[in-house]
């Protein structure tokens, strides 16, 4: 196995063009559990350590530009408030110690549909940002999962960093584990209100071969949000829309059964999940109306 140690972007690229089947590691925490127990031997490694631009983050007026390797610390330490889904997400991730290391760059190229930031991404209708010597690209977190551990990136491509719009509403994660840190999520569910759009996005996590979206659920629930004025007049939602919700949600599932939990299971707590996070975000967003509104 060979080692690879870019120095700058440019070299990084470089060398991802020359040996397209180089492994990227920055953080490592998922590379090197695959190398450790024999899952993967890869001909070459490419350290993206030394490049500073990874490990950066730009807040704009509209979204947010968050590196490759800016450590899950980072993200629930500085971006609570623009990205609150993927800063709940980012604590759930393993230990402090992995938090430290592991990037959300690192969860998309590994693309393991238990991977934590996935819900929080696709809620929150994110862009991952793909280099190669050939040019930039964005590709929606939408088209970004092809299969069990697959992306849409291109054999010379790099990810770069991922952008992501500026919360305009309350988001959501909740995730169930067998234990509380240092374990693999048995199933996850991320949503999103988007108040300025009036619609609403969710994201599930290690209940599908990839991670996904309850389409059917958001359309049902944007659908529902509207006909009952619910964005105007703040409402509570009635149990039984948040109960089709659920279910719909618990729907979009196609879960296997293995060592940490059985489908049965997973799509009953994607179900549960759904329909929590659906009430808390809303009396979030009704307390946020009340108040704009006494204002």
């Amino acid at each position: 196995m060979d080692f690879l140690r870019p120095a700058s972007w440019e070299e990084a690229l470089a060398a991802k063009a020359e040996h397209p089947t180089a492994v990227p590691i920055a953080g490592g925490t998922d590379v090197m559990v695959e190398i450790n127990f024999d899952h993967r031997r890869p001909e070459y490694l490419l350290d993206l350590n030394r490049i500073g631009e990874l490990f950066e983050w730009e807040v704009g007026e509209e979204s947010v530009r968050v590196g490759a390797s800016v450590p899950y610390t980072q993200i629930m330490e500085n971006l609570r408030t623009e990205l609150p889904g993927l800063a709940l997400a980012s604590h759930t991730v393993a230990s402090p110690q992995i938090r430290n290391r592991g990037g959300v760059g690192g969860n998309l190229g590994t693309a393991s549909p238990a991977g934590d930031a996935h819900p929080a991404l696709l809620a929150a209708g994110a862009q991952v940002e793909a280099e190669s010597v050939r040019g930039t690209r964005l590709i929606p977190i939408d088209d970004f999962y092809t299969g069990v551990k697959r992306n849409a990136l291109a054999p010379d491509e790099l990810i770069r960093a991922v952008r992501v719009a500026k919360a305009d509403g309350p988001q959501q994660y909740s995730k169930v584990g067998t234990r509380n840190a240092m374990v693999i999520a048995v199933c996850a569910f991320g949503l999103a209100l988007h108040p300025s759009s009036r619609t609403v996005r969710t994201g599930i996590g290690s209940a599908a071969p990839t991670p996904v979206r309850a389409k059917a659920a958001e359309e049902f629930l944007n659908a529902a949000l509207d006909e009952g004025g619910f964005w105007d007049n703040g409402r509570i939602i009635t149990p039984s829309v948040a109960k089709q919700f659920a279910d719909l949600c618990a729907g979009a599932c196609n879960p296997i059964d293995d060592v940490r939990g059985t489908a049965s299971y997973r799509r009953h707590a994607v179900g549960v999940m759904a329909r929590r996070t659906l009430m808390w975000t809303w009396e979030s967003y009704r307390g946020t109306a009340a108040t704009e509104g006494a204002a």
